[in-house]
């Protein structure tokens, strides 16, 4: 059983270097997208989570080198969005429709153990519904 499981994410992490498989669509354009930019799978996800990271107000941008970055498993996931206002400064924002759920970003589990996520806890995890009020229906 578990050799299965193991055959099956290393045959979807081979899907997802391929050169041939389709970036997943973003809710934001790669283009107002910056470095520092979460690394991981490209492709689209196959089902849609039952809560999404939220960025709060909180969030410093950890002076460009954010934890929460290095720890999303998704391509273009997480990523800077500068502070027009105040250079060099600038936050990270989540892209909604890349966002699988999965909780790395965050630096508390369960029962209030830390994480190596966000340092500021300014991560929080909102309702798929939630979500979907602000941004629209998501089709996945």
């Amino acid at each position: 059983m578990l050799g299965t499981r193991l055959t099956g994410k290393v045959e979807s992490l081979q899907m997802a270097n391929a050169p041939d498989v389709v970036k997943a669509p973003g809710l934001v354009p790669d283009e107002q997208k910056f470095e520092p930019r979460s690394k991981g799978i490209s492709t689209a996800r196959k089902k849609k989570p039952k809560e999404l990271a939220v960025i709060t107000e909180c969030c410093t941008g950890c002076a460009g080198s954010p934890a929460c970055v290095e720890y999303c498993p998704v391509e273009d996931c997480m990523f800077w969005v500068p502070d027009e206002d105040n250079p060099p400064f600038g936050r990270i924002q989540i892209d909604p429709l890349q966002c699988i759920g999965c909780k790395k970003c965050l630096s508390k589990g369960p029962d209030g153990c830390f994480l190596d996520g966000c340092p500021w806890d300014a991560i929080v995890m909102v309702d798929i519904a939630e979500v979907e009020k602000e941004v629209g229906p998501m089709a996945y």
